[in-house]
């Protein structure tokens, strides 16, 4: 179980990335980055950044290079908001998860029946109401 104080650090931690991805990072390999959730590790020295990338496998992995080579600069702007005895050492990993849900619930739209539509004359009768 983690600790409170990990947790508000691994929340503050994954706003600041957020918002430095969109606003601060100028790189053009690093765009259609969502950081889903951050990992920080108990004695708060490395942090583990989740992020969602769109695009194909050639573009996340140019993105992650992108998030990679700049991760002084996010580390730099974490420790001007947490104020910590270390600055965690952040890397990144790519979150399969939107895209396994996405693969998984077409997968279940394949396999699962489609249900007809309701006949014109029984939609009319259940619309009203019977006194």
């Amino acid at each position: 179980m983690t600790s409170r104080r990990v947790q508000k650090a691994s929340e503050a931690i994954r706003e600041v990335v957020s918002m430095a991805i969109l606003a601060d990072i100028k790189d053009p390999r690093v765009e259609g980055v969502t950081v889903t959730f951050v990992e920080v590790s108990p004695d708060m020295r490395n942090a583990k950044v989740h992020v969602s990338i769109m695009g194909d496998e050639t573009a996340q992995r140019l993105c992650l290079q992108g998030l990679n080579s700049s991760a002084g600069f996010l580390q730099k702007k974490i420790s001007r908001r947490i104020d910590t005895r270390y600055t965690p050492r952040i890397r990144f990993e790519i979150d399969m998860g939107v895209k396994k849900s996405i693969a998984l619930a077409k997968m279940l739209n394949e396999m699962l029946p489609q249900e007809p539509p309701p006949p014109d004359g029984l939609a009319d009768v259940e619309s009203t109401e019977v006194d």
